[in-house]
């Protein structure tokens, strides 16, 4: 038996209202390419953790009416925070491989940032685009919240709005070695990332006065997006989210 699609909707107000209305994006996936029709069985996410089963009632022109049998909390969220940050990147698939491939491993939230060496541009259509890979992924890894997807021009403002956790972690070349063990993680943990062009030994050295410590992934260069998919994949298993 297949498990039920999944989409997100707005406006749900369970036990009080049984009767759910899909429409926009959502509602033409559901209709156009995956054939959602009545009686199909679907699962609803309020984006907050929560995942309601649901039958399809009715499939209309633009819309489509669920009936809400239950609701339930989603238990393929991850029990500790991790947020990545990582440099803009100039390929557009590569930047959606990292939202997608870090939704897939549990993280909470993805800010891309600017900084020195980057030469990318963000604008409110790719970010839009960057959301939206991030929900089409966290239905198909069955999470029940899409990460939030920020961008931030500044890259001080982006280090500034870690404060708070309790592990900040630099990925750099600078950092000849690791100044903390990744076997040893416990508890929210802030990853940072460069672009193409990697970090100034400026930026370094103002992320390490925030409290950042430098992390190696070895003695080999990887590109930007390997560096953030292994560093995500190593962070998530430490912190027990892989087992």
């Amino acid at each position: 038996m297949s498990t039920p699609r999944r989409f997100f909707a707005e406006k749900l107000n369970y036990p009080e209202e049984r009767e759910v209305v899909l429409d926009g994006e959502e509602f033409i996936h559901a209709k156009t390419v995956l054939r959602v029709d009545v009686s199909d069985e679907i699962v609803l996410l309020d984006g907050a953790g929560k995942e309601y089963s649901a039958v399809v009632q009715k499939v209309e022109k633009s819309r489509l009416i669920a009936h809400v049998t239950g609701d339930s909390l989603c238990d393929k969220e991850p029990k500790t925070t991790i947020y990545l940050m990582c440099g803009f990147l100039k390929n557009a698939d590569k930047n959606e491989l990292i939202v997608q491939k870090a939704t897939e491993l549990g993280v909470g939230g993805i800010a891309f940032f600017s900084s020195e060496f980057s030469s990318a541009y963000m604008n409110e259509n790719k970010l839009e685009r960057l959301k939206k890979v991030a929900r089409e992924a966290t239905k198909q890894c069955l999470r029940a919240c899409a990460p939030k997807i920020e961008y931030f021009p500044d890259f001080a403002a982006a280090l500034k709005s870690a404060e708070g956790f309790e592990n900040k972690l630099f990925a750099c070349e600078f950092a000849g070695k690791s100044e903390i063990s990744l076997s040893k993680l416990c508890g929210a943990t802030v990853l940072v990332v460069g672009s193409e062009g990697g970090f100034s030994e400026k930026e370094y050295m103002y992320a390490k006065s925030l409290g950042f410590k430098g992390i190696s992934l070895g003695k080999r260069i990887l590109r930007a997006e390997t560096a953030a998919v292994a560093l995500c994949t190593l962070t998530a298993y430490a912190l027990g989210e892989l087992e």
